[in-house]
C-alpha cells in the first residue's frame, strides 16, 4: 500500500468511527456550544463531510456545491461520507496514477475564481479533514463519549478490518 492509500484508508475511515460515535448522541449534546472548532459538535462534523461533498463535485467538474442541510443527522452525515469518499478517492488514485499531481484546473466555486493543482486540493481536503477531527476528539471528549480514538494514522493502520474507502 503506497502512502495515498494509507492517507485516504485513515481520512475515511477515522472520520467515519467519529461519526459514528455521535450517532447515539442527543440533539442537545450535538448542538451544545463550544469555544472552537465551528461552535458545536454538529456543525463541525458537517463541514467535515460537506468538505469531501464540496471539492469531490468541484473535482468531477460540477459547476455548484451540493445543497446544504446544517441540520442533518450524524447517521445522514456517515451516509453522505459513504456516498462521497469513494468518489474522492477514486478521483485521487486516477490522479496518482497519472502522475498528474502538478495539473492545474480552474475552480469556479471559489471566489474569486482561480486555478490549482489538484494534488494540493487533494492534499488539503486530507490535512483540513484532519484538523477538523482534531476539534471533534475534544468535543466528543467534552461530552463524556467514551472509547473515543487517538485518531491518528497508525491507530487506523491497527483497527481490523479498516475498510478501504472504495
Amino acid at each position: 500500500m503506497d502512502l495515498l492509500d494509507r492517507l485516504l484508508r485513515h481520512d475515511y475511515r477515522t472520520s467515519r468511527v467519529l461519526l459514528e460515535l455521535a450517532v447515539p448522541l442527543a440533539d442537545e449534546q450535538l448542538d451544545q456550544p463550544f469555544e472552537f472548532g465551528l461552535g458545536t459538535l454538529r456543525k463541525t462534523l458537517d463541514h467535515l463531510v460537506q468538505n469531501v461533498e464540496g471539492w469531490t463535485a468541484v473535482l468531477e467538474g460540477a459547476k455548484e456545491s451540493p445543497p446544504r442541510d446544517p441540520s442533518r443527522s450524524p447517521s445522514d452525515m456517515l451516509a453522505s461520507l459513504d456516498a462521497w469518499y469513494p468518489r474522492f478517492a477514486g478521483i485521487s488514485r486516477r490522479v496518482r496514477d497519472g502522475g498528474r499531481w502538478d495539473e492545474m484546473w480552474q475552480d469556479d466555486l471559489s471566489y474569486p475564481a482561480r486555478s490549482r493543482p489538484v494534488g494540493g486540493v487533494i492534499a488539503h481536503l486530507i490535512t483540513h479533514s484532519m484538523h477538523h477531527r482534531a476539534q471533534v476528539l475534544g468535543m466528543l471528549r467534552n461530552l463524556g463519549v467514551e472509547d473515543v480514538p487517538e485518531g491518528d494514522a497508525l491507530e487506523a493502520e491497527a483497527w481490523d478490518p479498516a475498510p478501504d474507502p472504495t
